[in-house]
């Protein structure tokens, strides 16, 4: 028989019930080698091979595109919320759309997995050993999670918010090269390169390549307010409040917060920690992180990182940072003086506290990151995240004659 027409059906066979069987009485143990496979006898059933090759073929597209719906597939092209959207206005619509499209797929390949089990136990005659129904657990491709698709619809809106992508142009857009090449900033406004022309970005990308992430309004273009931006972008003011509030719900809004609270609360302590996850500790966006006490921190986008990105944190975001927690004390200051009632001059004696801790940390960390700014460290993309990312830790600061040098990492740990 000449193989090279087989492909599709020896892939049919060999992820089948009969091929596993026959693995197994040709090796009975753990390990499976190469000649094992290619002792597996093939039956030539050219009437069944075009149909076969056909569920082959869907079974790929469906597996194909359960893989793509996820940002780390180099075929990444569109959130599946915003693919599935349709008419929709709301996100949770939206959701159920993906879901149902999920749930069809996820029907189709496994009927289609046990037709081809079918077919070929009918043709090894092997209908007294096996049987066609494939367990749920055996299908591999996944089911819409509300809980995943929001926090990767969050993840894809930070993307759009650094040129990662962008809701005007499908694909990963800008991942290293000439930023300029795909976006451009022409009289206060984003522009965006879609191959044939030049237009108006749908999103405001960060000019600086930074994104600070607080427990407060401390800037206008922090992550809360940029994400909310977005998602009014992408589903429409009018259904603002009550996608934020699916949102909410969502990632666990606690009963004493609003929806904004409860998204700020995710960026500021979970974010991060998802994305690491994703990405298997090879982050793409790195956090500037002062502590524990969440005094000062702030996204970049490794792929526009350069020289000067550190010292930019520095003295626009971190000493930014700084001064509001400095006059937000005397405001507090002033608060317990007056005629306040004793449950509120607590109450703010209780945050003053809070962000004293919080400007501590902040001043230590500004010692770090002054002697990183200094240096103007260089990255080199080919040598890997873990290699690159290295360089902003354990890095230590000099002291006064005669002190050990302090150890302070610029970068969240992962």
């Amino acid at each position: 028989m000449d193989k090279s027409g087989y492909l599709l059906y020896l892939q049919a066979l060999i992820s089948s019930k009969v091929g596993i069987y026959l693995l197994k009485v040709i090796n009975s143990t753990l390990s499976c080698q190469v000649e094992n496979i290619l002792q597996i006898p093939i039956l030539d059933d050219s009437i069944q091979k075009n149909y076969i090759d056909a569920i082959v073929r869907k079974n790929i597209d469906i597996s194909k595109t359960d893989w793509d719906s996820f940002e780390t597939s180099w075929d990444f092209q569109k959130h599946p919320l915003l693919t599935h959207k349709n008419n929709t206005t709301t996100i949770e619509q939206a959701f159920e759309n993906w879901s149902n499209f999920t749930e069809a797929q996820f029907n189709q390949l496994k009927q289609n997995e046990e037709e081809l089990n079918r077919i070929f136990i009918d043709i090894y005659g092997l209908q007294d050993e096996l049987t066609p129904e494939v367990e749920d657990k055996d299908i591999t491709i996944r089911k819409a999670d509300r809980e995943r698709e929001i926090k990767s619809f969050i993840s894809y809106g930070v993307g759009c918010m650094f040129g990662r992508y962008s809701l005007d142009k499908e694909g990963l857009i800008y991942a290293g090269g000439d930023f300029n090449e795909q976006f451009r900033l022409e009289n206060g406004i984003w522009q965006i390169n879609t191959g044939d022309a030049w237009i108006p970005s749908s999103i405001e990308i960060t000019k600086d390549n930074i994104i600070p992430i607080a427990d407060g309004d401390y800037f206008e273009d922090d992550i809360l307010e940029r994400f909310i931006a977005f998602v009014k972008t992408s589903f429409g003011a009018e259904t603002l409040e009550k996608n934020l509030n699916y949102i909410a719900e969502t990632l666990g809004m606690k009963t004493t917060e609003t929806p904004r609270q409860a998204i700020r609360r995710y960026f500021l302590k979970d974010f991060y920690k998802d994305h690491v996850r994703i990405y298997k500790k090879r982050p793409i966006y790195w956090l500037f992180d002062s502590g524990k006490e969440n005094g000062f921190k702030a996204l970049i986008y490794l792929h526009r990182y350069d020289p000067f990105t550190v010292a930019r944190v520095r003295t626009d975001y971190l000493h930014k940072q700084q001064k509001k927690y400095e006059g937000e004390i005397n405001h507090l200051d002033i608060l317990m003086d007056s005629n306040i009632s004793d449950r509120g001059k607590a109450k703010a004696r209780k945050r003053k506290e809070q962000i004293l801790k919080q400007l501590k940390e902040c001043r230590i960390y500004d010692q770090a990151i002054a002697h990183v700014a200094n240096r103007k460290i260089d990255l080199d993309l080919d040598d890997g995240v873990k290699v690159n990312y290295a360089k902003f830790q354990a890095v230590e600061i000099p002291q006064e004659a005669g002190k050990k040098p302090l150890k302070a990492d610029l970068l969240a740990k992962i």
